[in-house]
């Protein structure tokens, strides 16, 4: 059984028993979670379709961790211009073990 869940402005397919990193959730280590925008539920060839959410349908999550991922290095130049910009991200994240999913 799998679903597609949305959290963070994207989405996500997620299974019972995997970890995801998904944007950071104000949530302690530890501490489990009810994921309520769930978009899609299947399993194996039967597939429900919400519009634009399943009704009823939540996915437990356990959180793991939390942190930072890689720097992203943004570089601007404007050649003969004199300009050159030097920039770095790193966006934080929270990682969840799926826990269930019901439909």
């Amino acid at each position: 059984m799998y679903a597609v869940i949305k959290t963070g402005g994207k989405q996500y397919r997620v299974a019972a028993g995997e970890k995801i990193k998904v944007e950071q959730i104000a949530a302690d280590v530890g501490q489990e979670i009810v994921i309520d925008q769930v978009l899609a539920v299947g399993n194996g060839a039967e597939l429900k379709v919400g519009t634009p959410l399943v009704s009823g349908a939540t996915v437990k999550a356990t959180v793991v961790a939390h942190g930072k991922h890689d720097k992203v290095r943004i570089f601007k130049l404007r050649r003969r211009k004199h300009y050159a910009k030097h920039q770095g991200h790193r966006q934080q994240f929270t990682e969840l073990q799926i826990v269930a999913i019901a439909a």
